[in-house]
């Protein structure tokens, strides 16, 4: 307790010194977000041509997106556990080596396989970075800018769909789809090395047990926490793991279309982040809802009017906007919610993300290879709704936050 409390005041003391510092920091996480969240869903832009190279189906080339959400599930709460006593900084370094090491086994796979085992190791290297990277902001910045720093933390998952998947897909394009992960593997190394450059020593503020993440689910907010992210997510992931499948077989888009539509999706999902962070963090409810809402309104819409490009284009941006607020919203609940235990929090919303997104992309291949891609934007539709509901149901029942806020 002594030792966690002068590892505090050490922080404090070292952030008063030099601010800069803390928010070189901030961006250095970012683009360690940025590197797993581009990596993890780089194959959505590149499945058709990677399926075609293996020769495998568009369901079953979605396992590159299951497999990392699985291991990432698994992996947040062990690994975040057993090496809860290690600096944080040097655990985000190595998980940024393994993450080059993932990239660097699909550059010379020469099977499916070895992808998906690639794949394997990019989901622990999400577990465990994103579970410590989520909840450190308050350690690097003044409290009354950690709210800014979450925000800035998360844009890197909007950006990753601005930068990452569409680049990815022209690199693609144009090289082949093993360079896109070549790059991914070289922009790993360089943010290990950013992140020793300036990232301050963090030392544990408090060892993270299994434990204290049963504990967790005693509280009803972290249940409802769980069950908006994982509906969410699950609607999400289920339905845009095969977005560049539903424009090629319905919008009738090629390649340089596609890219340009999903540069559009990711450029709503950046402004959808900032707004979403700025809402969640005075109504977390509201915040929620209206995402998940904006995103049942694209998915089913994206059926009947996804034949026509301008039409697909504005449902994407729709969509976009929507679930740029998800990720920073979720984080928010689950943070709000477990207000002493950040870390034990941030390793909850990291499971249950990755999980979903998971079953997400399994659930969604099994469906696209049995019917259609519009069949997967209206039950993502559907499942939306649901979250709109869930959280009707939270507002109306009156549950306030530990600190005795409605949160609406």
């Amino acid at each position: 307790m002594a030792t966690s409390a002068a590892s505090r005041l050490r922080t404090a003391n070292r952030l008063a010194r030099s601010p800069v510092v803390g928010w070189l920091s901030v961006v250095a996480v970012m683009l360690g977000i940025f590197s797993i969240v581009t990596t993890e869903i780089l194959p959505i832009g590149l499945l058709t041509s990677i399926g075609s190279d293996f020769a495998v189906s568009d369901g079953v080339a979605g396992l590159m997106m299951t497999m990392p959400g699985l291991l990432a599930a698994v992996s947040a709460p062990l690994v975040t556990a057993a090496t809860a006593r290690i600096d944080r900084r040097a655990m985000l370094g190595a998980f940024m080596l393994l993450l080059a090491l993932a990239n660097g086994l699909a550059v010379v796979a020469p099977s499916f396989e070895l992808v998906v085992v690639s794949r394997v190791l990019v989901g622990v290297t999400i577990g465990g970075f994103w579970s410590i990277a989520a909840g450190v902001a308050d350690r690097l910045v003044p409290a009354d800018r950690v709210g800014r720093a979450v925000s800035v933390i998360f844009s890197a998952v909007p950006l990753g769909s601005v930068l990452g998947v569409p680049v990815g897909t022209f690199i693609g394009d144009v090289a082949g789809w093993r360079a896109a992960f070549a790059v991914m593997g070289a922009l790993s190394a360089g943010v290990f090395v950013l992140l020793l450059v300036v990232v301050p020593p963090l030392p544990p503020a408090g060892a993270t047990r299994l434990r204290v993440l049963g504990g967790l689910f005693r509280s009803v907010n972290v249940r409802f926490a769980l069950l908006l992210t994982m509906l969410i997510v699950l609607a999400h992931f289920g339905a845009y793991t095969y977005v560049t499948p539903f424009l090629e077989q319905v919008t009738h888009a090629g390649p340089a279309l596609i890219t340009v539509f999903l540069l559009v999706y990711g450029a709503a999902g950046i402004l959808g982040n900032f707004l979403g962070g700025a809402l969640v963090a005075r109504r977390p409810r509201t915040g929620f809802g209206a995402a998940a809402a904006l995103l049942a309104g694209a998915t089913l819409l994206l059926p009947v009017l996804g034949g026509s490009k301008a039409g697909a284009v504005s449902l994407l941006f729709v969509w976009g906007v929507a679930y740029g607020a998800v990720p920073v919203s979720s984080q928010t609940w689950f943070a709000k919610a477990a207000p002493n235990v950040p870390e034990a929090a941030s390793v909850l919303f990291t499971a249950s993300f990755q999980a979903t997104i998971s079953l997400g992309a399994l659930a969604g291949g099994s469906i696209v290879d049995r019917t259609s891609p519009s069949t997967v934007m209206t039950l993502a539709g559907i499942t939306s709704g649901l979250v709109v509901l869930t959280v009707l149901t939270h507002f109306t029942r009156g549950l306030t936050w530990p600190n005795g806020s409605t949160g609406n």
